[in-house]
């Protein structure tokens, strides 16, 4: 079984306090299209928000589980954490809340590569990976969950066995790597619809 966590509990500062997952891109929020591309892929999607409330403003979704964060403000560490306990799969696609153009291919490709690891990382460069769109060993995430002392990302990778994916292995599916793409503030929403609207246009 393969289980899918998105984490949406964090604070929107950079949005303007705006909800990231609500930012419409071609008609769609961007909850909606994440969930749209993951259900193909994974057996269950599970939503994880900072506390019961955030929780309702995803009732409207269809076939998620949404649920709170157990460890609080511990940024992505604590949501990592609370998706992991909740996940039924023996492998989890952990996704950010941001990222309008996950790519459901590169997504299975990351679920055969990770193998007999603990993960399946894109790697850009030594020292910059894409660690929350990647596949990880749900067993492996607890172990190193339950009795950590850093929250940083890197500092839990490190702590695993790591297959790094070289992100341009993954052009054959996604030319342009969109499935990267994220937004944080509402210039770059502006800017991607826009040119999104323009590649359209020129291709009329």
């Amino acid at each position: 079984m393969k289980s899918a966590v998105v984490l949406a509990g964090g604070e929107a500062r950079r949005a303007n306090g705006q909800e990231k997952y609500f930012f419409t891109y071609e008609g769609k929020t961007f909850i909606e299209r994440l969930v749209e591309s993951l259900s193909g892929v994974v057996d269950e999607i599970i939503i994880v928000a900072r506390n019961p409330a955030q929780c309702e403003r995803f009732r409207a979704l269809k076939n998620i589980t949404c649920i709170s964060d157990i460890r609080r403000g511990m940024g992505p560490i604590g949501g990592l954490h609370a998706g992991s306990l909740a996940a039924k799969g023996e492998f989890i696609f952990v996704s950010a809340c941001d990222m309008p153009c996950i790519d459901p291919a590169v997504i299975s490709y990351l679920f055969k590569k990770i193998g007999s690891y603990d993960a399946a990382i894109p790697r850009w460069s030594e020292k910059m990976l894409e660690p929350l769109h990647a596949v990880y060993r749900k067993d492996a995430l607890l172990s190193y969950l339950e009795s950590h002392t850093s929250l940083s990302l890197r500092t839990m990778i490190q702590s695993l066995n790591a297959k790094y994916v070289p992100v341009e292995d993954l052009r054959s599916m996604d030319p342009s790597l969109r499935t990267f793409i994220n937004i944080n503030k509402l210039e770059e929403l502006e800017h991607f619809n826009f040119s999104a609207m323009d590649g359209r246009e020129n291709h009329k």
